[in-house]
């Protein structure tokens, strides 16, 4: 059967299984970078961890994540080939994680963290090539943003911290290590049995795309391209959102707001779920209304889940509403990282595009965010962190005002008023 008609054969279609089966990976990749935070509250009573000690975890994660996503994104996108770095990938990072378990000190806690984004740097922009060469027109935006937002949160946001934190309240934080890194080992094995290498195919018409050819596009000449740079900037302020959420809200909840762990818990899987329904509902409203309006408004909207975990004393129950609306804004991930650098550049040089996005958001963001506020939490409060988060999502939303739309149907609908 051809790749067309794999991809167009229905429910069972090769499309929708490997949407599912790249989309439950990385969330098992998820799964395991957010365990040491969520794990914080155990580890850093064992291990005598101060605040900075702590963002250096999260970035030293980000760090080697960054280098390998752009070097490995850009290699796969050299030689034609995809589906052996996810293997490399997947199988690296759930090692890594056992390696997380066995830590007797910071310092190995942090060289663990340190191979592990370097095993897992690769995954995304791979996998959203993959993902972006299948899909139809119609589901790119809905495709790419399940793929990297529904399982990542539905397992690393939601069922990590109920899983995790419940395992070391009844037994210890390195069990929870061991056990998260197993379903990678599951996931590598069926990637290797069912997973295609993706033919190449045209790229839809926009607005926002470079006259480039076929060949390698050079660093300079993608940052030329006005949504790949916008991107990068965007992802500068977003990634730093999301990881000072992962790596300081949970101890900020315990040790500021004084909530028990299993409040905690339930706050903190509260972003798994809102997440995961994020991924269906933003994307979704990109396809039909536009990426360029959609990362406005949930990009602003993003500056509500840190004001509430801050400001908001009332009943726990509305608390935990307002950090789910707040939190519908991890939605535009896949928007910044894949679909809107995808449409902007040829298929040729996708993966090296969101490679660059992801890799520059995570060391500007990622690695100097959650350092800077660690030290800053260590000089002042743990409030420094979260009020931090909260400035990012603002300057996320200032940058998407000036994206190009990419929408295919936005781009004909404009194409065809002005031709």
């Amino acid at each position: 059967m051809s790749e067309t008609a794999r991809v167009r054969s229905g429910l069972l279609s090769y499309e929708n299984g490997l949407l599912l089966l790249l989309g439950l990976t990385f969330g098992f990749v998820f799964f395991d970078r957010n365990a040491a935070s969520y794990l914080t509250p155990f580890i850093a009573p064992d291990l005598k961890l101060n605040n900075t000690q702590i963002g250096l975890l999260g970035s030293a994660l980000s760090i080697t994540w960054a280098i390998s996503a752009y070097a490995f994104g850009a290699w796969s996108d050299h030689i034609g080939i995809r589906k052996p770095f996810l293997l490399v990938s997947v199988l690296s990072f759930s090692l890594c994680s056992f390696l997380s378990g066995i830590a007797d000190s910071f310092g190995v806690l942090l060289a663990s963290r340190l191979l592990m984004g370097f095993a897992e740097g690769p995954y995304l922009p791979v996998a959203m090539t993959i993902m972006l060469l299948v899909s139809t027109e119609k589901r790119r935006g809905l495709n790419m943003g399940v793929m990297q937002n529904f399982f990542s949160n539905l397992l690393g946001s939601f069922a990590a911290p109920l899983l995790l934190v419940a395992i070391a309240e009844q037994y210890n934080w390195r069990l929870s290590f061991y056990i998260a890194g197993i379903p990678g080992l599951v996931c590598a094995l069926l990637i290797w049995k069912f997973v295609h290498e993706p033919a190449r195919s045209p790229a839809p018409p926009s607005e926002a795309r470079p006259r480039v050819g076929s060949g390698r596009i050079g660093l300079m000449e993608m940052l030329r391209v006005r949504n790949v740079w916008l991107c990068v900037l965007i992802s500068c302020f977003m990634v730093p959102w999301m990881v000072l959420g992962w790596a300081f809200m949970p101890v900020f909840y315990v040790n500021y707001r004084h909530f028990s762990p299993s409040d905690m818990s339930i706050l903190m899987s509260i972003l798994g779920a809102c997440a995961a329904l994020g991924s269906f509902v933003v994307p979704a409203l990109s396809d039909r209304f536009g990426r360029k309006p959609i990362m406005i408004g949930f990009s602003f909207l993003g500056a509500l889940s840190p004001l509430a975990a801050l400001y908001y004393s009332g009943p726990f129950l509305v608390l935990g509403t307002l950090i789910f609306i707040g939190w519908l804004a991890s939605g535009v991930f896949p928007l910044f990282m894949g679909t809107i650098p995808a449409e902007s550049t040829s298929p040729r040089h996708v993966a090296s595009a969101m490679g660059l996005i992801v890799g520059v958001g995570e060391i500007v963001g990622g690695f100097g965010g959650p350092t800077l506020a660690g030290w800053i939490a260590d000089q002042t409060s743990l409030a420094a962190p979260i009020l931090m988060q909260m400035g990012c999502a603002l300057a996320g939303g200032v940058l998407s005002i000036f994206l190009l739309e990419t929408a295919p149907a936005k781009v004909r609908q404009r194409l065809a008023l002005t031709g």
